[in-house]
């Protein structure tokens, strides 16, 4: 690891250009080399940067003048925004940063979260925030691999503590740029969601022979940040496949509930064309904090309590039919093959006689649904059998190999991207 790394360092050098100069030396004296990109509009820093706040708004269609004319600190910096994400975004495509750390209050974090957007997953993303971590970040701000640092005691001038946070940040992103292994399939990939084994099966089924198959497999944790990730990824063009049995997702958002994948869920890979296989495990229930109550209309509700950070509520008929009909409509929008397969015995390992989750009249509800749902020009598989059963995975290999023979799924790797 001797090459040199370069570092995009982003931040409002009017009011916190020592914070940010103490960065770059710490980058330096690491033995790497950075860019500055100052987003500050009122103030001027005390040396000039790489990239001034008058590129940055430039690159927003304005001007500073524009930008403070807007009158309104939030417009001004939603400006800013926009242009400091597209230069970071222009900046990695043309090969001439290998990461970005940036360093924020609120205003500076809401910036700094479209700068980590901008950058494809595999490139360090380091945001160092006053609000790291906090309940003001929505989820659906994050990007797949973001790394966040809180900023203690970093408000206002260097001090011992700051410097002790700043200077592991400094270490976290130059180390990070150097020991990376960017994503570089040499085949195929499938993204798949679930949640653990021991309450679906299937990728246990379906892993191993599609990798005799040649492809490779990714498994997202479908609990908010696993769905954001796969819907960054399928946006890139990354998988040859979706395999998207887990909707609870968009149940949680249906319902209100912070543990979601944001309004996107769903619609990626659709919207690149990319063949999706869809499922409805775990469409029975919703996810919410177990350290919260849970939300709106599900408080008074029997629920499952899966650790001290997650808990489930038991939906009724009426509302899966609900989550069916979301679903369906967020299939209907793509542009590719999309097949769905509904296991009409059950769409998870609770969901079985004896079980807490079994409610046969609210599964059967879900399932008439589904079937009046999914139409055309979207394929229903109506199976008889248990999303577990290895009849659901040998349906989704069946697929599978008919789109290899037909040629929907191209199993060059260059077909990717």
């Amino acid at each position: 690891m001797t090459d040199r790394k370069t570092i995009l360092i982003i931040g409002t050098y009017d009011t916190k250009d020592g914070e940010l100069h103490f960065v770059s030396d710490r980058i330096r004296k690491l033995g790497g080399d950075v860019l500055e990109m100052d987003v500050s509009v009122l103030g001027d820093p005390s040396r000039p940067t790489d990239i001034s706040k008058h590129d940055v708004a430039k690159a927003a269609d304005k001007s500073i003048t524009d930008v403070i004319a807007a009158g309104d600190e939030n417009v001004a910096m939603q400006i800013m925004a926009e242009g400091a994400s597209k230069l970071t975004e222009q900046l990695c495509a043309e090969g001439r940063i290998d990461g970005m750390i940036a360093l924020g209050g609120t205003m500076g974090t809401d910036l700094a979260l479209d700068c980590a957007r901008a950058l494809p997953l595999g490139v360090p993303k380091y945001v160092v925030s006053t609000i790291a971590f906090s309940g003001l970040i929505a989820p659906d701000r994050l990007s797949a691999d973001i790394q966040m640092i809180l900023w203690a005691g970093g408000l206002y001038g260097l001090n011992d503590i700051c410097m002790a946070t700043l200077s592991q940040a400094a270490g976290a992103v130059y180390g990070a740029a150097q020991a990376v292994v960017h994503p570089a399939p040499d085949r195929p990939v499938i993204g798949m969601t679930s949640l653990g084994s021991s309450a679906l099966k299937y990728m246990i089924h379906l892993r191993q022979p599609l990798i005799d198959r040649g492809f490779s497999v990714a498994v997202f944790h479908a609990t908010g940040m696993g769905g954001m990730a796969l819907e960054s990824l399928a946006e890139q063009g990354y998988f040859a496949a979706v395999l998207d049995f887990t909707v609870q997702e968009v149940g949680n958002l249906m319902a209100g509930s912070l543990v979601n994948a944001g309004e996107d869920r769903m619609l990626a890979a659709g919207r690149r064309g990319t063949p999706v296989i869809a499922a409805p495990a775990f469409g029975d229930m919703i996810d919410f904090p177990a350290w919260q109550s849970p939300p709106g209309r599900f408080q008074d509700r029997d629920y499952h309590a899966h650790n001290r950070l997650i808990a489930s509520a038991f939906l009724t008929g009426e509302e899966r039919r609900e989550l069916a009909r979301d679903v369906s409509a967020r299939l209907k929008q793509s542009k590719g093959p999309v097949e769905f397969l509904l296991p009409a015995r059950g769409i998870h390992a609770w969901d079985v006689e004896g079980m807490p989750a079994h409610d046969p009249d609210a599964l059967a509800e879900m399932v008439d649904e589904y079937r009046k749902v999914i139409t055309e020009p979207v394929v229903l598989h109506d199976l008889d059998c248990h999303i577990n059963d290895l009849a659901f995975a040998d349906k989704a290999l069946e697929v599978i190999d008919r789109w290899v023979a037909d040629g929907t799924i191209r199993m060059e790797t260059e077909a990717q991207g």
